[in-house]
């Protein structure tokens, strides 16, 4: 995907550079670190804290889950001389089955948080989405580029819109009425 997105933002540059050099004098690129400003803004902040309470709850569990796992395993053997064959295989197959439960789990939790990441952070990216547009109609930027995904390898700071979408988005612009107001809606709905 982030190749495709690369190559995508070259192939771009290139046709901008050789089918229309006068109007290619007239483009105005600029980078954003959404990834950034996620973490700075104060509706991604409250998400990434409530993605880490959820985290800690699950990797509590899993640590539970492991301990009594290991447990297990010690104990078949310290008797693995003393059962029968059919006794040890039988402690066996619950040990296995126990490990895959929490191998099934594990995949679970993983899952779960993806999920619950992309729910938190999906009214978020959008608002900031509207200001990003906002920004590139206002002030006449051609094309607003992510700046750990478009292949961007170095921008000099003025081209960076970074600190200007944290602002814009800690003071208000660009939520709507309709529901996407990211963390701070789904913490107001518990």
């Amino acid at each position: 995907m982030n190749l495709q997105r690369h190559a995508a933002t070259l192939i771009a540059a290139l046709l901008l550079a050789s089918f229309a050099p006068r109007a290619f004098a007239q483009v105005r690129i600029a980078v954003v670190d959404m990834q950034r400003a996620l973490n700075e803004t104060e509706d991604g902040r409250r998400a990434k804290a409530q993605l880490k309470r959820l985290f800690k709850r699950r990797q509590q569990a899993l640590d539970a889950k492991q301990t009594e796992l290991k447990k297990m395993k010690e104990d078949v053997e310290k008797q693995r001389d003393v059962l029968s064959r059919q006794a040890l295989q039988k402690r066996l197959e619950e040990y296995q089955k126990a490990f895959i439960e929490l191998q099934t789990t594990y995949v679970e939790y993983q899952r779960e948080l993806a999920q619950k990441e992309a729910q938190l952070t999906k009214g978020i990216l959008e608002r900031m989405q509207r200001i990003l547009r906002s920004i590139g109609q206002s002030q006449g930027y051609t094309v607003i580029v992510e700046r750990n995904e478009g292949g961007v390898v170095w921008a000099p700071d003025n081209l960076d819109l970074t600190s200007d979408l944290i602002r814009r988005y800690n003071a208000g612009e660009g939520a709507s009425g309709g529901g996407g107001g990211g963390a701070a809606a789904a913490t107001k709905r518990r």
